[in-house]
């Protein structure tokens, strides 16, 4: 593995337990979103919302609605409504609507652990604030739901490390079953991909590209039980989850 000359790393991707940052505004969008220099706000991709959360400055506050994604590594931050923005060079304090982003980050690191439980290829997914689902190219159902449920809870009891590390795109290419996602493949351009790995050693259970915010441990996710196991076509099915509580 390698990790020469790396872009600097977002913070929400460097600490995504941050909740609030100074930062100073670089520019406007001809939509009427902004750029900071640094960003918490993880914009939308592979399957996690965009996040949304509160701008302060002079005695100012600004709702972000949504996060997207900009050039390069920039998030560009969506006002809830119409408004004045923050003037390029103002120093501001972002504050994230932290209750709804550890919801995506437990649902997210929930779903990587659904992938180990069916290990099917996956065609699709979604993540939401305390649900989420994948898609997998699976042509008949379970054959026990209730013991895929017990399966993903006993593997979130562990309480595993969660953590990441870096290949390059020549090393995906030479290892392209870590690409467990069929509709989405993981960036490319800045000539390395991100890893997101559970275990660790011997106790690794799963590894695979991925961009997203997850928790530090399988512990943290919580109980998850299992929704509607819908057919989507001859060969998907669409697998619900959600957290407990």
């Amino acid at each position: 593995m390698t990790d020469s000359n790396p872009a600097p790393e977002p913070a929400y991707r460097t600490d995504p337990y941050a909740r609030d940052l100074a930062a100073q505004v670089v520019a406007h969008t001809a939509e009427g979103g902004m750029i900071l220099d640094q960003s918490v706000f993880y914009p939308t991709g592979g399957g996690q919302p965009g996040d949304s959360g509160w701008i302060d400055w002079d005695g100012q506050t600004l709702a972000v609605a949504t996060t997207v994604k900009g050039d390069g590594t920039a998030s560009v931050l969506v006002p809830a409504e119409p408004a004045a923005l923050p003037p390029v060079g103002a120093h501001v304090v972002q504050r994230l609507d932290w209750e709804r982003r550890h919801k995506h980050m437990r649902i997210h690191t929930a779903l990587h652990l659904l992938s180990v439980v069916i290990p099917l290829p996956v065609t699709g997914g979604s993540i939401g604030a305390g649900r989420g689902r994948l898609d997998f190219m699976m042509p008949e159902p379970p054959e026990d739901r209730d013991a895929l449920e017990a399966e993903l809870n006993r593997l979130i009891d562990q309480d595993l490390i969660v953590s990441d590390t870096w290949i390059t795109e020549a090393e995906l290419d030479a290892n392209p079953s870590l690409v467990k996602t069929m509709s989405v493949q993981p960036p490319r351009g800045g000539g390395r991909i991100r890893l997101v790995q559970i275990g660790e050693g011997a106790d690794r259970i799963d590894l695979q590209p991925c961009g997203g915010t997850h928790v530090a441990r399988t512990g943290e996710i919580g109980r998850v039980v299992f929704g509607k196991i819908e057919n989507k076509g001859k060969q998907n099915r669409r697998v619900n989850i959600a957290l407990d509580s």
